[in-house]
């Protein structure tokens, strides 16, 4: 018989004597049963650590949106700082999602090895930083690029002038 103790979130298990032999069929039964209990408890749990985790991210994305209409409110704010605040968003937003999938595809499988919190945080501001600065070599290389065709150009204009001297 299953009994919930007080102020856990676990059953304790009361094994009734059986009245037969253990390798009986009852015997069977009753160790399958527990089992099943078991490995119920364990999804249980599982679930609700799912549920805080979901709750966990829906204040995160609650908390964004506020901060968002109060930057969106004022008109100070500076294109640069936009545009990273997004791709720190974005990078959160696919790590929630990424935590999210890998709870739903592996629904057995306990949160203990999932990052903790300040884990994520930790490496959900690698991720910003990462794309930050992807985007300031994509940037550079595109002044390279601009600058490598002025000086084409420049080049053929010095020939130009040469050639008619």
């Amino acid at each position: 018989m299953a009994c919930p103790p007080s102020g856990s979130g676990s059953y304790t298990v009361v094994i009734i004597p059986l009245k037969t032999s253990l390798y009986s069929v009852d015997a069977l039964r009753f160790y399958l049963w527990i089992k099943h209990l078991k490995d119920l408890e364990k999804e249980k749990d599982t679930l609700w650590s799912g549920l805080e985790f979901l709750e966990k991210a829906r204040l995160w994305y609650l908390q964004r949106l506020e901060e968002n209409r109060a930057r969106t409110g004022s008109a100070s704010c500076l294109k640069n700082a936009s545009e990273a605040r997004s791709c720190l968003l974005r990078s959160r937003i696919q790590q929630v999602n990424g935590s999210l999938g890998s709870i739903m595809s592996e629904p057995n499988v306990t949160t203990s090895s999932n990052p903790t919190l300040p884990e994520a945080v930790a490496d959900s501001d690698l991720r910003w930083q990462n794309s930050v600065l992807t985007q300031e070599v994509s940037d550079k290389n595109g002044q390279i690029s601009v600058l490598e065709h002025e000086k084409g150009a420049l080049l053929e204009q010095l020939d130009e002038l040469q050639t008619h001297c």
